[in-house]
């Protein structure tokens, strides 16, 4: 017999209403279990995102005060890229601070109200010829002392601390969502064996009047991947939803996060691999319960 859509769709249909208590349970598990999984990937690349000024071997930031004079920071430009022991200095102007304040703060409209352009100090991103702590904190301390000069950051301590919070955070995410996943595997694995076993003598019927081990077996796998889609759908949604309300709360609560932001393209891209991920397990699940319970 060949298959056909209208077929499998109906059968299907069919088969998630009759167990719908327990298809809505597994759809609700996936569902919580991706939005794990899409969280601990939202906070990866929002930390990202907020180390990615110490990308190229920066190792330091010298920040300005807002009434420098051109003097002061020719002065301090001129020591830095004097120093035999700096590779690269990067002016950072107020306009490009503000682009990418702009960019930190895209999930928190008040404050990108409350700063304007000339609120935020121009800096100088310092690369060093080597990565000897030692020799890095003495060609920052030979301009932090500069007239002029607010402060200075290092990318180690801002780093290390952005990275420890992170991963502590995906750790946990990850441990939630397994726990889940192997719940949301076994729900789908029970309902695709209650539907076989619902249909157990029209499934007979079907293999007397010639229908194939496949025309039997593709409504149920259908029915179990139909889960996993619309759980990892769910999942998806809540985490697009819910983008601008947990970059703020994520920057708010946690102070190592300076500069966190997710961009619509990177949600864009967690959606895909949650979907994906849905799909496989229900499919999986599908399959195993099949290939087990339905003898054919």
């Amino acid at each position: 017999m060949a298959l056909k859509l209208d077929y499998v769709t109906r059968e299907t249909l069919t088969n998630l209403r009759r167990n719908l208590l327990l298809t809505t349970a597994s759809m609700v598990t996936v569902a919580v279990s991706l939005s794990m999984v899409g969280v601990a990937f939202f906070v990866r690349y929002g930390v990202d995102n907020a180390t990615q000024r110490w990308k190229n071997g920066i190792e330091f930031e010298v920040f300005m005060n807002l009434d420098a004079t051109p003097a002061q920071k020719a002065r301090v430009e001129s020591e830095l890229r004097s120093n035999p022991q700096v590779k690269t200095v990067t002016f950072i102007s107020r306009t490009e601070q503000y682009t990418l304040f702009r960019q930190y703060f895209s999930a928190q409209p008040e404050t990108l109200q409350n700063v304007h352009k000339d609120d935020l100090p121009e800096s100088f991103r310092v690369a060093p010829k080597v990565k000897n702590a030692d020799v890095i904190k003495t060609v920052a301390d030979s301009v932090a002392k500069e007239a002029g000069v607010k402060e200075v950051a290092f990318a180690h301590d801002e780093v290390r601390k952005a990275l420890r919070t992170s991963r502590a955070m995906q750790i946990g995410m990850f441990v939630i969502a397994v726990v889940l996943f192997l719940a949301s595997s076994l729900l789908i694995f029970n309902s695709i064996r209650m539907a076989i076993f619902a249909r157990r003598r029209e499934i007979e019927v079907m293999k007397l009047v010639g229908a194939t081990n496949w025309f039997i077996r593709v409504p149920f796998m259908v029915e179990g991947l139909a889960q996993g889609v619309v759980g990892a759908v769910a999942a998806f949604a809540a985490l697009y939803g819910l983008e601008r309300p947990l970059g703020t709360w994520v920057t708010e609560n946690f102070d190592q996060f300076k500069g966190f932001f997710v961009g619509h393209g990177e949600v864009l891209g967690i959606g895909v691999i949650v979907v994906l991920m849905g799909s496989v397990v229900g499919a999986a699940s599908a399959g195993v319960a099949v290939t087990r319970f339905l003898d054919v």
